[in-house]
């Protein structure tokens, strides 16, 4: 998988609501068992499950087994490429304004 994939990947993963949620239950309260962290929403334990799976395949959350339990950690290592993109794009944006700054510049001084 190339790095555009792996961003489209945790941008999509991180673009809902309740991932979004999830995140930051794990990231606070640490490794959660997948039914405590059930337990914060209302809906079912698969749906919650589901959105754990989207969460995995983006490499945002990891989960560790003992036994039954199933417990689930938050991975922010990935997010390092959303904060690399996001930089690059803003210092485009930088760039820009200040070609745009020159030129008024510019003209003032005509």
């Amino acid at each position: 998988m190339d790095d555009d994939e792996r961003l489209s990947r945790i941008l999509k993963a991180a673009g809902d609501t309740t991932r979004r949620r999830i995140l930051t239950l794990l990231v606070q309260e640490g490794a959660l068992r997948v039914t405590s962290l059930a337990s914060h929403f209302e809906m079912s334990l698969n749906a919650v499950s589901k959105h754990i799976k989207v969460l995995e395949e983006a490499g945002l959350v990891t989960r560790r087994t003992l036994g039954r339990e199933h417990f689930i950690a938050a991975e922010l290592e990935p997010l390092t490429r959303t904060e690399a993109w996001f930089a690059e794009l803003k210092s485009i944006w930088d760039l820009r304004l200040s070609a745009l700054e020159q030129m008024i510049l510019s003209e003032d001084d005509r």
